[in-house]
């Protein structure tokens, strides 16, 4: 009230009223600097004090019965690990906050989470890159110990007798990914250890691995983000590695029922090898996955050799006919074959089942599936009319738009496959202020001409493989 009547607030009720601010999540500080030229950083450290609740005024609420911690060195051991840092000299360095109780040097605690118990070895205080060694590290305190085995970052170190949770850290999905291919032999050999040791450092890091395209997939936040962390790899961790785009992973099906025979016989001097069967593909609803049946009468296929055929089915769904990609939602049914009582085996017969599905396959009208992502997209409001177009010309779905105090929420679905580079793409429609979310939603069929380049790429791709 006094502003608004047009009187001077002094400096100390302007930091009373911001840190109250702050205290009750009412305000967010945005501060002005520049770490590399060494600006803004002492201004940062005087506002933390300034502004930055004291521990001892934060109570933090855990566990089902709401236990209540407060910064109190006699109160139960809780401290929730922060940070992870690979050092290449000391190894792996756990940064921690004590919430509650006193972290001691040469002690043991407990990881809830890992069910194990962790030996702490020496403490340290950390200044810049100088770690300061102290026998203990009390309730509000930042502190250092090395070589956890079981703690990751977001874990919370207690006492075994007195167990404790604290609310861990939540990040953001990533939305920016590469596929990684090491630049050498050496370099594969490293290559997962390194990626892991990666992650640790930073948990908005994401490495899986594709199955259905044998590749290695890094995700982060944004070109940026992940172009850095490629660079580490190299820089900190001594690994080169090549970037791609990420192949998407197709799927393929049927449409119709389709019947044919599979058989596999081959004499030699001694014995041979035999095996007959005949299969029925069907088509299943989306996201079905793979069933298989058998309808054998009368021993045509003697029992024993039944799972050597549905081995022989699961192998095959792994490479369909049209380009290589695995085969989802379809029953395959064995009703018929024959065998012979001293040629027939196991190889044989799952030989000759991979014979019957390919013949199979082609008659049953397959077709390419490509995963569909549920997108969020929250602009200003003025872009929203450049972000709706963007998105049409990516064969998206609209399937809502909400307002909400000058943004606009856009909801759609849209294949994997337009949405690559949109991290990309909408900072550069929105002026850096657009965000985005995604997740998979479901599979559907590829148009036709896109489906035929695809076919047509992964010909290429084989027959350059086999000139190799």
């Amino acid at each position: 009230m006094k502003y608004l009547e047009g009187e001077a607030l002094t400096e100390e009720e302007i930091r009373r009223g911001l840190a109250f601010g702050v205290k009750n999540r009412k305000f967010v500080l945005a501060l002005c600097g520049a770490a590399t030229l060494d600006i803004g950083g002492r201004q940062l450290l005087d506002a933390i004090v300034d502004y930055f609740p004291s521990p001892a005024e934060i109570e933090v609420k855990v566990g089902e019965d709401g236990e209540v911690l407060k910064a109190d060195e006699n109160g139960p051991l809780a401290a929730l690990i922060f940070k992870t840092f690979a050092d290449p000299y000391v190894g792996k360095l756990s940064y921690f906050r004590v919430y509650s109780g006193v972290m001691q040097s040469d002690s043991r605690v407990f990881n809830p989470r890992s069910g194990e118990e962790e030996r702490i070895g020496q403490l340290f205080f950390l200044r810049g890159k100088e770690q300061f060694p102290v026998k203990q590290v009390g309730p509000g305190d930042l502190g250092v110990v090395a070589k956890l085995t079981a703690s990751v970052t977001g874990d919370t170190l207690c006492d075994k007798n007195h167990p404790i949770t604290l609310p861990g850290i939540k990040y953001p999905e990533p939305l920016f990914s590469v596929a990684v291919a090491p630049k050498t032999k050496a370099d594969l050999d490293k290559l997962s250890n390194v990626l892991s040791r990666l992650v640790e450092e930073d948990p908005t890091l994401q490495v899986k691995r594709e199955f259905s395209t044998g590749e290695t997939i890094l995700s982060g936040m944004g070109e940026s983000h992940v172009e850095i962390a490629v660079r580490k790899l190299q820089d900190k961790f001594g690994v080169g590695v090549v970037t791609s785009l990420p192949k998407v992973p197709y799927r393929e099906t049927i449409t119709k029922v389709a019947r044919a025979q599979g058989k596999y016989k081959k004499q030699t001097g001694g014995r041979g090898q035999y095996g007959d069967v005949w299969l029925r593909l069907e088509p299943l609803p989306r996201g079905a996955g793979f069933e298989f049946a058998e309808e054998i009468f009368g021993g045509a296929v003697p029992k024993q050799y039944i799972p050597a055929v549905e081995k022989g089915l699961k192998e095959a769904i792994q490479s369909g006919v049209l380009a290589g990609f695995p085969v989802v939602d379809i029953r395959a049914v064995l009703y018929d074959g024959s065998y012979h009582p001293v040629d027939s085996s196991e190889l044989a017969f799952k030989i000759a089942t991979h014979l019957g599905f390919k013949k199979a396959m082609e008659q049953a009208g397959p077709i390419l599936l490509e995963p569909i992502m549920n997108v969020t997209v929250t602009v200003p409001e003025q872009f929203t009319g450049d972000v709706l177009g963007n998105l049409n010309t990516k064969r998206a779905r609209v399937m809502g738009i909400e307002q909400k105090k000058g943004t606009a929420v856009i909801k759609a679905q849209v294949p994997l496959a337009e949405m690559q580079r949109y991290a990309t793409e909408l900072r550069s429609l929105t002026q850096g202020r657009g965000i985005f979310s995604m997740e998979f939603s479901h599979y559907e069929e590829v148009p036709p001409h896109i489906a035929q380049a695809i076919i047509e790429q992964a010909r290429k791709e084989r027959e350059q493989q086999e000139k190799k």
